[in-house]
């Protein structure tokens, strides 16, 4: 091990270093990040889901910036038109369509996927970065638990229903954002939706993110063979709206070392642009190198519940699967 993988290492050991503005800097000059080339995703199209506030927000700008179509995704068409309009001013075009889509329903999200399969040709990139915490268990409309709903069902949804142009664009790639949080909580899978008592937001919220970064693995590893690459990416802990209202506490007392928006995003950007991340397939990235994805025993999830997982998704999402194996592969 060299001494720069040395530092790095025990710098992700810190958690607050790892996690806060200091990563990226210490990172950013011991490994001598570049910046991506200019126009790098000329001729590309992107689509990301939550682009109006916080990462979501800075990674739309970060795509546009480097020359992508970004397709901008959320529930707000009034905050949508907000942003395709501010990066219009910024840009001089108009190359931001936008998709009204609740991700936390799935008649929703598959009228999303029919707009976008019936407007695009292309697909290079996918950014599952939508999300949210209750304060209290509410259900969806399909009658899940509604952080369930938007952080787990809606994504797997709309990546199943994209995941033919996705096969037919060369070198695409979906990146899912997810939390530390995550790092916290062990996932129950017979209790998926939170129904046993006690419910607390964000609890429900790092299980379910748990829940997607692990099923990010399983299609990497149904599709390692035919493409996309799918990565999950943590941001580390940035100053964005959702931090500050559903951990307000944490949120005051860590903001003069929380990332920004934009460093949060970088990872997210750098695996968008990087020519090649199939090496990164299946993997947790944090400030574009990879990271374990478990720091608890308990909280890790074997192979055959991963694959459980997957299948208790389909059912819940009544639909076929979209990425089915022989039942004898290991």
């Amino acid at each position: 091990m060299n001494l720069k993988n040395a530092i790095d290492d025990l710098l992700e050991l810190s958690f607050v270093g790892s996690f806060t503005r200091v990563g990226p800097a210490v990172r950013r000059r011991l490994f001598g990040w570049d910046a991506p080339t200019a126009g790098a995703l000329d001729g590309r199209t992107a689509l990301v889901t939550g682009p109006t506030s916080g990462l979501g927000r800075a990674v739309a700008e970060q795509l546009a910036g480097l020359g992508a179509r970004v397709i901008l995704v959320g529930r707000n068409r009034q905050r949508l038109e907000s942003v395709r309009d501010a990066l219009i001013r910024a840009h001089g075009e108009d190359r931001f369509p936008i998709v009204v889509a609740d991700m936390s329903s799935l008649v929703s999200v598959r009228a999303a996927v029919s707009d976008v399969l019936a407007s695009e040709r292309q697909l290079d990139v996918v950014v599952d970065n939508a999300g949210a915490i209750f304060a209290e268990r509410t259900e969806s409309t399909d009658g899940f638990e509604s952080t369930f709903a938007v952080l787990v069902m809606g994504p797997f949804v709309l990546l199943g229903g994209l995941l033919p142009l996705l096969q037919e664009t060369p070198g695409s790639r979906v990146i899912a954002i997810t939390s530390g949080g995550m790092y916290t909580q062990a996932l129950d899978l017979n209790d998926l939706q939170s129904r046993a008592p006690g419910y607390s937001g964000s609890r429900a919220y790092a299980r379910a993110k748990r829940a997607q970064t692990s099923l990010i693995r399983e299609w990497a590893r149904r599709l390692s063979s035919a493409g996309p690459t799918f990565h999950t990416m943590h941001p580390g802990w940035a100053d964005t709206p959702g931090l500050a209202d559903s951990l307000p506490a944490f949120y005051r007392f860590m903001k003069p070392l929380l990332r920004s928006p934009a460093e949060g995003a970088d990872s997210v950007t750098w695996l968008a642009s990087t020519p090649d991340p199939s090496p990164l397939n299946g993997q947790l990235i944090l400030d574009r190198r990879s990271r374990p994805f478990d720091r608890i025993a308990r909280t890790r999830l074997s192979a055959a519940d991963r694959r459980r997982l997957w299948d208790q998704v389909v059912a819940l999402s009544g639909g076929q699967d979209p990425a089915p194996e022989a039942r004898t592969s290991g």
